[in-house]
């Protein structure tokens, strides 16, 4: 089988000592969405989009979507922005049974050996494979912890699921040159949707923890029969030393990393994965890339840009005094507090630091919401409040400085949905530079 050219373009990269990455954006929304879309369509790039195990499964996720129904949903986006079809590459992050920790082993890992099939049916063509957290009926190892090494027999777990779909497809005539799916191994990260804290402290995988991490997932894909299956591994997913918290941000420190990339580069055949990058200036997304950390994972961050130009543009409106206001951020604090499944675990302390949290945090549990029915009523109220009562120039400059400069310049137009959509790009903007060959 032959390898995507995007990822294989990774591992020849690295052999040949060049710099190399790709993007991959972990997001449901369709705002941040479209902007993608948009940069990389204008880019000339591929796009990676990944849905984790909580957003997307057989049992709709929080996002009430099926692996197919993601895919459509997609491609909905992705012909509306003329995008090519061969330029989007769907991935799934964090690919294993962490919704249903709680349950007996043996029906959690069969579930998600489900999702696992379910998604390369799809068309995902980039798993994750995480089977790192406990499981009902798990004894913990010495360090409270899986035993690393029934971790590594649970993705192959999960990869014989996959490997399961192409036989199918083979046997049905699909051409034996055809691409399987690309798997990447590794979870030395938080849990599906993010960390809790102040964003300081995390450690760096250390050269043992990576190389004990490749070696024991090859020895259980080889016990498995799943030889071909770990030659299509391509990435294991480390720790560099970057992390986020409410409102911290644990920037990159290259000479902690040391030991890991050093590590890294005897790995050929492999390339680093890394998470919660978000947040990194672009000297330090670029000096990851450098490093070796190929594959750039980003999600909050984009979601938290979104927020923050849909609450600058409610600000506009209330200097603009509508009869009906959107009561935008209202309308979010109140679903928040009616439904705290998906930030109560995260923020802590007293209730006026909640508050801050529930708004602004880094975590930026919010996105959780605007799926919300009262906040895409409030959204839409805000919108079409900006359209029948065009804000001017001066009043966009006092709450969106930048965009301002672009519409001044005549490099934008005062659409508030463009508005909001050039404050995500912004974001992927320092990722798109940090992954562009030199």
């Amino acid at each position: 089988m032959s390898l995507p050219g995007s990822f294989r373009g990774l591992l020849e990269a690295k052999r040949a000592g060049k710099p190399a990455g790709l993007v991959s954006i972990c997001s449901a929304h369709p705002l941040v969405l479209e902007a993608a879309m948009q940069q990389a369509l204008e880019d000339g790039q591929l796009l990676l989009v990944e849905s984790t195990v909580n957003q997307v499964n057989q049992f709709g996720g929080y996002t009430g979507m099926r692996p197919a129904d993601f895919v459509a949903f997609l491609d909905g986006i992705r012909s509306a922005a003329a995008l090519p079809p061969g330029r989007l590459l769907l991935g799934a992050d964090h690919l294993g049974p962490f919704p249903w920790r709680g349950e007996p082993a043996a029906q959690a890992m069969r579930k998600a050996c489900e999702l696992a099939a379910e998604c390369v049916r799809a068309g995902y063509l980039k798993l994750h494979l995480d089977a790192s957290m406990l499981l009902g009926g798990d004894v913990p190892d010495a360090h409270g912890g899986l035993d690393p090494a029934l971790v590594a027999r649970r993705e192959a777990e999960l990869a014989a699921a996959a490997e399961a779909v192409l036989q199918e497809r083979s046997a049905g005539g699909w051409p034996a040159g055809g691409v399987g799916p690309m798997y990447v191994v590794g979870t030395d990260v938080p849990a599906p949707g993010g960390t809790a804290g102040e964003g300081e402290g995390a450690s760096v995988t250390t050269a043992q923890e990576l190389l004990g991490t490749v070696r024991l997932g090859a020895d259980a894909f080889r016990a498995a029969g799943l030889e071909q299956a770990w030659s299509r591994v391509f990435a294991v997913v480390v720790q560099p030393g970057v992390e986020f918290g409410d409102h911290g941000v644990q920037a990159y420190d290259r000479a902690r990393a040391t030991g890991l990339c050093d590590a890294a580069r005897s790995l050929p055949g492999l390339v680093l994965e890394g998470h919660s990058t978000d947040y990194q200036n672009p000297a330090a997304l670029r000096a990851l890339v450098e490093d070796g950390v190929a594959v750039l994972k980003v999600g909050p961050a984009l979601t938290f840009a979104m927020r923050e130009a849909l609450f600058a543009l409610e600000m506009v409106e209330r200097e603009l005094a509508p009869p009906e206001p959107s009561r935008l951020g209202e309308e979010l604090e109140r679903a928040m507090l009616a439904d705290p499944a998906h930030w109560r675990g995260y923020y802590r302390g007293e209730e006026a630091r909640l508050r801050l949290a529930r708004r602004f945090s880094l975590l930026d549990r919010c996105r959780y919401y605007w799926a919300a029915a009262p906040v895409q009523r409030a959204v839409e109220r805000l919108l079409g409040n900006l359209r029948r009562q065009a804000p001017p120039w001066t009043l966009l400059s006092q709450y969106l400085p930048r965009q301002a400069g672009r519409v001044r310049a005549g490099a934008l137009s005062r659409e508030p949905l463009e508005l909001v959509r050039a404050a995500v790009r912004e974001v992927l903007d320092d990722y798109g530079a940090a992954v562009r060959p030199a």
